[in-house]
């Protein structure tokens, strides 16, 4: 089958939409079907992205948008380069349909359509989208589906039933054989306020206060000033963020909003570490058992649990591999095989 993936953010730039949009290709292409992967980005002056499979629909913009900044394109040059991408395939399947420009453009398409949601919306959004009487009626001729439960809550249910589909990972590449640090914890993340570095920063001092040696390893996000055993790795690569992952003992992401999935709990569980996150729906949904939960913005729970586990590395392990298991129903060979079965009945 011939699919038409359409991304509205930057694929150079680092993001859960980006990734599983260009992971979810990979797998189609693992699979046999023929895949053009389509988003905003500047390679080429005709659009053309770093392969011939994947097309840079037009230079992007940094807006701030759900307390983040987004890299999406503008550009009016992404109206013919997403329509001539897409004019071949069989199916085209739009991620945040409702982003612009390119998933507005993709819309426009005459093909069969898959839409899948995946912002935790703000209540506005939903009285938002049924004020777009166009983009409703598009979106009413597709398949619609969505990360989570929080995802779908502000579709419109007269769009039509939504299919529930977990963003995926290949969780057998976040096995590696690299040695677990028992007093090592990570985080990973932009440094944004609703990602949470501030909450684990401000947590810290009470975790080194019982255990001294332990460290900090923030990937994602640099500071000029940093507390005693915390180091700051920026932007890092995926290699380096899966060896950094598979050596710390503890998984933090203190995050106090705007998550609708939560694609690096997953991550973290896959790596075997044992994790700690905000009581937020959406993690709730994808940790089940495999982790400790804490209230939102409760730097002194953070500290408890981190410390909990620090102390108990035996107990902190089989959480871990708790979390292993639990991580199998995010594998690409599930999520892949199910957006496959989607892709057949749109088309059919």
């Amino acid at each position: 089958m011939k699919v038409g993936l359409v991304c509205p953010y930057d694929l150079s730039a680092p993001g859960g939409v980006q990734q599983v949009t260009i992971e979810l290709a990979a797998e189609l292409r693992r699979a046999g079907d023929e895949v053009t992967l389509i988003g905003a980005g500047g390679y080429g002056s005709h659009g053309a992205g770093p392969d011939r499979a994947t097309v840079m629909a037009g230079r992007p913009f940094r807006i701030r948008a759900n307390d983040s900044v987004v890299p999406l394109t503008l550009s009016p040059m992404s109206w013919a380069r997403v329509r001539r991408a897409l004019a071949d395939v069989d199916v085209v399947h739009i991620h945040e349909p409702l982003v612009p420009l390119v998933g507005w453009v993709a819309l426009t398409v005459d093909k069969p359509t898959v839409a899948t949601f995946h912002a935790d919306p703000r209540r506005w959004v939903a009285g938002a989208y049924e004020r777009v009487p166009l983009i409703g009626r598009r979106l009413r001729r597709a398949l619609l589906t969505a990360v989570s439960d929080t995802a779908a809550k502000a579709i419109p249910r007269e769009w039509g039933s939504i299919a529930i589909i977990p963003n995926g990972l290949d969780v057998s590449s976040y096995r590696l054989p690299v040695g677990r640090v028992d007093r090592r914890v990570c985080f990973l993340g932009r440094d944004e306020p609703r990602k949470g570095l501030d909450v684990i920063l401000e947590a810290w001092p009470l975790v080194r206060e019982q255990v001294p040696q332990a460290e900090l390893k923030v990937m994602g996000a640099t500071r000029s000033v940093s507390e005693p055993g915390v180091e700051y790795l920026g932007r890092v690569s995926v290699g380096e963020k899966k060896r950094v992952l598979a050596s710390s003992l503890v998984y933090v992401a203190p995050n106090t909003g705007g998550e609708s999935f939560g694609i690096v709990i997953a991550e973290g569980m896959a790596a075997g570490c044992a994790v700690v996150c905000s009581d937020l729906p959406a993690f709730r949904a994808v940790i089940g058992e495999a982790g400790r939960l804490v209230p939102v913005g409760d730097g002194r729970g953070v500290a408890e649990e981190v410390v909990s586990l620090l102390s108990s590395p035996g107990q902190a392990r089989a959480l871990g591999e708790r979390g292993e298991e639990e991580a199998k129903r995010f594998d690409w060979s599930v999520v892949g095989a199910a957006y496959r079965d989607i892709y057949e009945q749109v088309v059919s």
